[in-house]
Parts: C-alpha cells; sequence; structure tokens
C-alpha cells in the first residue's frame, strides 16, 4: 500500500508559519510558549488527549476524566483551568457538571507550527 500525504484543508500557509518557515517575533513565541508550558506537565498532556480524542465537536464530562487519574478532583480542575487559560480547550456548566472539548483552531495552528518540510528523498 503507497504510503499519501495529508493534506489540511482551510489552512493558509501565512497564518501559521512553519518551525523552519521564518524566526518567531516576541509575542509569537510568548503565545506559542504558553501552549507549549500548558502541554508540559504529564497530566495536562493526558487530560489533553483524552478531550481531543472525542474529536471535532465532541466533549467529555469532568466526570469521565477524573476517575482516570489518581489524583483529587480540586488538581484535575486546576489542571483543567491551566489548559483553558493557554487556549487548548474550552468548557460549559452543565447543573452539577462541567464539560470540555479541545478547540481545533489551536491545536491546528500548534500542527502547523511543528510541521517542517521534509527534504526530498526522505523517509516519513
Amino acid at each position: 500500500m503507497p504510503k499519501q500525504e495529508l493534506e489540511v484543508i482551510g489552512q493558509d500557509a501565512a497564518c501559521c508559519p512553519g518551525l523552519s518557515a521564518a524566526p518567531l517575533g516576541e509575542d509569537q513565541a510568548a503565545d506559542l510558549a504558553k501552549v507549549f508550558k500548558a502541554l508540559g506537565d504529564p497530566v495536562r498532556l493526558r487530560l489533553m488527549s483524552m478531550i481531543a480524542s472525542r474529536g471535532e465537536g465532541g466533549e467529555v464530562c469532568v466526570c469521565e476524566l477524573t476517575p482516570a487519574f489518581d489524583l483529587s478532583q480540586p488538581t484535575i480542575s486546576h489542571h483543567l483551568k491551566l489548559l483553558r487559560q493557554a487556549g487548548l480547550i474550552d468548557c460549559e456548566r452543565r447543573g452539577t457538571w462541567v464539560y470540555y472539548w479541545a478547540l481545533p483552531g489551536v491545536l491546528y495552528q500548534l500542527a502547523a507550527f511543528l510541521t517542517t518540510a521534509r527534504p526530498a528523498g526522505t523517509a516519513a
């Protein structure tokens, strides 16, 4: 089966230049550092993965996230707050529960930034 490259549709290369496209400005570096700092903790990275794995438009209740960790509910809420402050997720309270979902625009920008052109003749 031949390897195929996936193309991101609806993404303007000018809006999200890749890592190798040009050096970052101060503001861009500060914004990206917040995102990387939020993802730099294993608990937050797992939370982000659990939320994002629901797919675009999918959401997950905090009641489903908390049992996956050997941490208190306030600690999980703190980690979720940091992910929200970094702009990676958003949430909505419904009764006593809070539902979280990933913000795909930020994830697409992060993916575009980390993507570099592959030199000709190199394997994927």
